[in-house]
């Protein structure tokens, strides 16, 4: 058992990232990974929503949408948990952290309609993940979400240092770093294979 929860908690970090590899969450990972802080900030927020979710929508899914035959409002019903959750993520850091829910100012709220949190919510019973299996995997993919936030900080970091052709200025460079950063996270795939045998 073990062995399955880590093999579930590295791949999300590493092999199957949901915003490197499985390209989820792609408009807070460009627009608030400028600043070491704010894409620090943003992915704690993100894991928070990510875990409460997962651990409030698997038990609403398994134990009242399936039974009923109500598993056609599985995205709407997720979607209000989300919702719910983020709003009051917003209301605390609205009251105890100023500086930080200035700093994420628009995207705060859009973690409400962030696809790498649905996503998670979603794949987790796609793949016939139990309730402990499904934590798991949403710590993983919210580790994973932090990871590569703060990655591609550095790397924009350098980029705003250096100076890219004109032509390649702005969003051009940056796409194109996020595609460099992106290939490298292949490699993970193999390490884990031999880890774990999977």
């Amino acid at each position: 058992m073990i062995k399955e929860l880590a093999l579930i908690f590295f791949s999300m970090i590493l092999v199957n990232n949901y915003v490197l590899v499985k390209f989820l969450g792609i408009c807070p990972f460009l627009g608030v990974s400028k600043k070491l802080d704010s894409a620090v900030g943003m992915s704690a927020a993100v894991i928070f929503v990510m875990v409460v979710a997962t651990a409030a929508t698997w038990p609403l899914y398994t134990y009242v949408l399936e039974p009923n035959g109500m598993s056609y409002l599985q995205t709407i019903t997720f979607i209000l948990v989300i919702a719910i959750l983020v709003q009051l993520l917003e209301t605390v850091m609205k009251k105890f952290m100023p500086p930080l829910y200035k700093a994420l100012g628009i995207y705060l709220p859009l973690i409400t309609t962030n696809c790498t949190i649905l996503g998670v919510t979603i794949l987790n019973l796609d793949s016939g993940y139990n309730y402990i299996e499904s934590l798991v995997c949403a710590l993983g993919a919210g580790l994973g979400f932090m990871l590569s936030m703060v990655l591609f900080s550095g790397v924009r970091k350098r980029i705003e240092d250096a100076e890219p052709p004109k032509c390649m200025e702005g969003l051009p460079i940056t796409l194109v770093a996020a595609s460099i950063v992106s290939c490298s996270f292949m490699s993970f795939g193999g390490i884990i294979e031999s880890i774990f045998g999977a």
